[in-house]
């Protein structure tokens, strides 16, 4: 290890960021150059051995991430310079978590608590990282892991009022002012009741949902033409973000709508498209999506619900599990096979299914369709359902593009948008967490002090606010990606993972700041806590999502 000289020290921390960052590429590089040759039979990248050497490769997709959020810590850090926002706390946001992740990325990665991948299990030497941990590389992990900065870090943030975030987004006015928007949304009409909605797995009301109509949250990204805002995916990230906040069961209702509209718009007829996105973008139709099958979770290409076609209709027959919000939805987007004989993904259909509003007491008043609530920890407020298909009817108009067998290669295109809005559920309820751990760290007095004041509460909440920024930071990279009409599937996923873990470290570390009274129901980071502990299994578990990135990183596509 080489000793970190004045001169080193003595350059601004983006300076020090640009120089440690291409040799931590280029040790990426070779990371994936030694996992491509574990897994690669005949010239091929071999499915049996990148599923056997599954440490080493979901520990590349994570090295991946931990690369690209340097990448944008940097990023972050000029546009602002740029822009004359970059102050203290921006740096110290970038300084702690360039040091931190370095540090990382060169002793081990958590790929969760119990996991942590080391340099060696991906195949790197002692050479390959003595020629990366570069003098810019010690001095960031050194100034950047000491006490210091945090310390600093939280006495600038601990006067900070619940509506702001800890440093600049990096966002542009427009986009802030969208922020502060459904903000004041959240304060008046969301974060008064969502612990009472919670405890009483109640409901969302519909007055919620109808002036979330108003706002234009159902069709944010919808095509003016189709009577939307015509927004792009960052626009969507900052209203997910700030709904999620303040109740993720209201910020994953845009959810529902953004999945249904990027289904129609990348696979619909023209008039599915003009029947459909209208009334979605207004309100008036509410969709869900159905696709999970029992026994089958991510595994889409075993899925066996059959739809058949008779005349003008298609009957579907078969089981869905873990569907959100279908009692209050107007239209199912249901994933079935339409031909048995096609193997995997290739006989599968999208169908737009039409059904009628339900009941807590008659949920499901269509024919042909039953289902009972599944009983959840967290993410309420929309409920999970069971669904029994028994010859349930959808006009053959309905089946989305006209072509049977297309189902899985249109749901495929919404999968971007889909971690991506993930991510930003993530960064919303990671915010959420600071701000109920940072209101109690100030609040509560123990040995004469407030909580705040002692080292290992501050530091938990530096944190938390480093790595919300990081996630934040992804998020919107990948947003950004999408909308410049950039393939974003790597970044989107890295958003996910990476947001995802952030959340849930967040909401344990702000119950941890809360004591005894944090496991207590009344308190309201034990809700935070439960809902964040979905973001890491729907929208493709952290396993699945590491299998993803990997595997797009060793084929090279």
């Amino acid at each position: 290890m080489s000793a970190v000289t004045p001169l080193e020290q003595d350059k601004s921390v983006l300076d020090r960021l640009a120089d440690a960052l291409p040799p931590v590429e280029a040790l990426f590089g070779t990371a994936v150059a030694v996992v491509r040759a574990m897994v690669t039979v005949d010239g091929k990248v071999s499915s049996a051995l990148v599923d056997t050497e599954q440490r080493a490769t979901h520990g590349l997709a994570w090295l991946a991430t931990y690369v690209e959020a340097l990448r944008q810590l940097k990023s972050y850090g000029e546009r602002l310079t740029a822009t004359g926002q970059y102050g203290e706390t921006e740096e110290l946001l970038v300084e702690i978590g360039a040091g931190e992740y370095l540090a990382q990325i060169f002793g081990g990665i958590p790929m969760n608590q119990g996991e942590i991948i080391r340099p060696a299990q991906l195949g790197l030497t002692e050479a390959d990282l003595s020629h990366a941990r570069t003098l810019a590389a010690e001095s960031l992990i050194a100034s950047g892991t000491s006490p210091a900065p945090r310390a600093r870090l939280v006495a600038l943030f601990r006067d900070k009022t619940e509506a702001e975030i800890v440093g600049a987004s990096g966002l542009d006015e427009t986009l802030e002012a969208f922020r502060a928007e459904m903000r004041r949304f959240a304060e008046t009409e969301v974060l008064p009741h969502a612990h009472e909605w919670h405890l009483a797995n109640a409901y969302i009301p519909m007055e919620v949902i109808d002036k979330l109509a108003e706002l234009g949250v159902f069709g944010l990204t919808i095509p003016e033409d189709f009577g939307g805002l015509g927004l792009g995916k960052e626009s969507m990230c900052v209203v997910s973000e700030e709904l999620s906040r303040a109740y993720i069961g209201v910020g994953s209702l845009g959810t529902r709508s953004e999945i249904a509209a990027e289904l129609i718009l990348c696979g619909g007829t023209d008039a599915q498209k003009a029947e459909w996105l209208p009334k979605i973008a207004s309100g008036e139709v509410l969709p869900t999506a159905v696709f999970t099958e029992p026994n089958t979770g991510s595994d889409l290409g075993s899925l066996r619900t059959r739809a058949v076609r008779d005349g003008d209709v298609y009957r579907i027959t078969g089981n869905k599990t873990w569907i959100t919000h279908p009692v209050r939805a107007d239209v199912m987007t249901v994933l079935t096979r339409t031909n048995p004989d096609e193997p995997g993904y290739r006989g599968l259909s999208m169908f737009l299914a039409p059904k009628p509003r339900g009941t807590d007491e008659t949920p499901f008043p269509a024919k042909g369709m039953s289902g009972g609530e599944i009983e959840v920890l967290g993410y309420r407020g929309m409920k999970e359902y069971e669904i029994a298909f028994d010859g349930f009817e959808v006009p053959a108009q309905n089946l989305l593009g006209g072509v049977e067998g297309q189902g899985f290669k249109q749901l495929m295109q919404t999968f971007e948008s889909a971690r991506i809005q993930t991510a930003a559920r993530a960064t919303g309820v990671a915010q959420s967490a600071f701000d109920i751990g940072l209101k109690y760290a100030l609040e509560r007095v123990q040995f004469g002090k407030q909580l705040i004041d002692f080292p290992r509460v501050a530091d938990k909440l530096a944190m938390m606010a480093v790595e919300i920024n990081v996630a934040r930071q992804l998020t919107y990279f990948s947003a950004r990606q999408k909308d410049e009409g950039k393939r974003c599937d790597l970044e989107a996923g890295m958003a996910k993972l990476i947001g995802a873990r952030i959340a849930w470290a967040a909401a344990d570390n702000a119950l941890q700041i809360h004591g005894g009274n944090g496991f207590a129901l009344e308190y309201q980071i034990s809700r935070v806590l439960c809902d964040a502990r979905i973001l890491n299994i729907f929208e493709g578990a952290g396993e699945i999502q590491a299998q993803v990135i990997a595997r797009r990183l060793l084929d090279g596509k």
